[in-house]
């Protein structure tokens, strides 16, 4: 555990990402979160599957982060989404794309901090109303693109265990590691 999250322990219990996300990691995942470049989602689900298998074993439900309407709207696709049932197809475990929702539109977050990104995200996602009896009890795999502060998945991770999962982790396809 790095010294962040001993100082402020995440809601989520573990968390795997397939490569770091840098100059060489950039271009790929922006074209598929943006340019709508979705053929590459059948890789990087199997990616995600490899470096998450024991993540992928533990799950009874897997659960994309939330895109806001607006931001869906833009884009067209949630890439979480996209990965959520990618993987679900590869790993034998039910995907429950819309379990949470964004209830709340939030400005983009690059170049915030983590204490400006979560206070961005404060109150912004929900578990969508009807699903909280599903959840009770139950270890879900929370799917991202980009962990960068890990505030989005703290987010969605906490008002999962409120709504009595048991375990939440968290898979994504690439992983912000500061340095220095």
């Amino acid at each position: 555990s790095c010294g962040a999250c001993l100082a402020d322990p995440p809601h989520y219990d573990r968390a795997r990402a397939v490569f770091q996300y840098d100059d060489a990691s950039r271009a790929m995942i922006l074209a598929f979160k943006h340019g709508d470049r979705m053929e590459g989602a059948p890789a990087f689900a199997a990616w995600m599957a490899r470096a998450g298998a024991d993540l992928l074993d533990d799950a009874e439900l897997i659960v994309p982060v939330p895109l806001h309407r607006k931001r869906l709207f833009r884009r067209r696709f949630n890439q979480s989404a996209v990965l959520a049932l990618a993987l679900a197809r590869l790993g034998g475990v039910r995907a429950v794309v819309d379990m949470l929702v964004r209830i709340r539109h939030t400005p983009p977050m690059g170049g915030l901090n983590r204490e400006a990104r979560r206070a961005n995200l404060q109150g912004a996602i929900a578990v969508r109303p009807g699903y909280e009896a599903a959840l009770a009890g139950r270890k879900v795999l929370l799917i991202d693109d980009v962990l960068t502060t890990g505030a989005t998945a703290q987010a969605c991770a906490g008002v999962l265990r409120k709504a009595g999962v048991l375990r939440v982790d968290v898979l994504s396809l690439a992983r912000v590691v500061r340095t220095g």
